[in-house]
């Protein structure tokens, strides 16, 4: 394992990077917390940014076609739509369809980080070798 990868990535893969990590972090704390909590809704909201700045953050992302946007970047979109979701949902009461959105997004992010241990990717090369 080297982290010769990361270092050299640039400031945008190492921003996206360290905030997928920590959403992993963070959102596996906020789903096996008590439920409606102080601690469930502060995690909630750092959780959210922290997904948020993920999601943000690969749209200037391009190594998969460069130049242009990939089918990765769908996720990204559906991530910042279910997030907004979430809230929402939360807000209206429908305590069900806000942790289904929740969850939804969590799982994208567990996709997503299998999809950049592929050989080539950052992630992959890191793990693995070149």
């Amino acid at each position: 394992m080297t982290f010769e990868p990361f270092w050299t990535a640039g400031p945008v893969v190492q921003t996206h990077a360290v905030a997928a990590l920590l959403s992993l972090g963070v959102g596996g704390a906020v789903l096996s917390a008590r439920k409606g909590t102080p601690l469930h809704k502060t995690a909630g909201w750092i959780w959210i940014v922290l997904m948020a700045a993920t999601a943000v953050s690969s749209f200037w992302i391009l190594e998969v076609r460069p130049g242009s946007f990939s089918p990765i970047h769908i996720l990204s979109i559906v991530t910042l739509v279910s997030l907004a979701l979430a809230v929402w949902r939360r807000r209206k009461g429908d305590i069900k369809g806000h942790a289904r959105a929740m969850l939804g997004a969590f799982m994208g992010l567990l996709g997503a980080g299998l999809f950049t241990m592929l050989p080539g990717r950052a992630i992959g090369r890191m793990l693995f070798g070149p």
